[in-house]
């Protein structure tokens, strides 16, 4: 983590094209893919923090190691050598145990120090303490940390149609092996064919000096945006289903910034082209140019 934390206001957005794939499934209807009320397609913001953890988790330094660490990991995508089985052990490990003696703010520092992912998205350590054998004792402590780098779920540009498949496996844990269980009937859903999705963000110097979010962890995060959905793939996004178009990345040059980010957000919106790419991005004369990032 650098001593010099983030002094200029960041606003930034982000184009996907998806073709022929579930950009996001919902678990709650059949993990079909994410649409609105009014049949537009999302990809959650829970979603999108996940892909830039696991992409920070793949950058690797001049020695071949792991140069970021992340405290939110997947059972799937572990940090070498990590084989915590919960947040707790991996927290308890690297900060020390919690108690209701705990220095809030101590433990706040040393948690943002630890790992980028906190730093930059917040973190809450809900701790249930132990009670002695008389019934009283701690009642617990819940430490939040509020992240600068705000994410907003991703949008499609038009309406999705979801198009479902029926499909059959070739064994079953159920059945006597005669005629097809239940359980070797499922179904697949994806969207038909293409769709644009855009997502926003910001970084907010304010709460960057509370975690120690600093010029190189926004740099961090840039490298990585362009490359969200590289070693993503599964049956539900296959490769190549999935891409980053094109990122925007507008530093303002001041804490407060030029414009509020709905008005820099609105401009990033108007000039969005139905292929993902950014026209016309002009703002007020004092705004800076935004930078044009291509996906990788």
């Amino acid at each position: 983590m650098s001593n010099t934390t983030l002094k200029h206001k960041i606003d930034f957005a982000v184009s996907l094209r998806v073709t022929n794939a579930n950009p996001n499934g919902n678990p709650l209807d059949g993990n079909r893919p994410r649409v609105t009320f009014d049949d537009h397609g999302e990809i959650t913001d829970v979603a999108i923090k996940r892909k830039i953890r696991d992409r920070l988790m793949e950058v690797r330094d001049e020695h071949d190691k792991p140069k970021h660490k992340i405290f939110v990991q997947t059972d799937d995508r572990r940090a070498p050598n990590d084989e915590f089985k919960n947040l707790r052990e991996r927290a308890d490990a690297a900060l020390g145990k919690v108690s209701n003696t705990t220095k809030p703010k101590e433990y706040m520092d040393k948690a943002c120090k630890e790992w980028l992912d906190v730093r930059a998205f917040g973190q809450v350590f809900p701790f249930k303490a132990k009670r002695d054998s008389g019934g009283e004792g701690d009642t617990g402590v819940s430490i939040p940390i509020r992240g600068p780098v705000s994410i907003q779920s991703a949008f499609s540009l038009d309406k999705i149609n979801v198009v479902p498949t029926q499909i059959t496996k070739g064994t079953s844990l159920e059945g006597d092996g005669v005629k097809r269980a239940s359980d070797q009937m499922g179904m697949k859903y994806r969207l038909e064919g293409d769709a644009t999705y855009v997502l926003f963000g910001s970084i907010n110097p304010q709460l960057a000096e509370h975690t120690g979010f600093s010029d190189a962890d926004a740099k961090a995060i840039l490298d990585v945006l362009p490359m969200l959905f590289e070693n993503d793939e599964s049956t539900a996004r296959p490769s190549g289903s999935m891409r980053v178009v094109q990122v925007v990345w507008l530093n303002h040059g001041t804490k407060s910034g030029k414009l509020s980010s709905a008005k820099v957000h609105d401009i990033f919106r108007n000039g969005l082209n139905p292929d993902g790419t950014f026209g016309d991005l002009n703002g007020p004369p004092d705004l800076p140019k935004p930078v044009i990032i291509p996906g990788f």
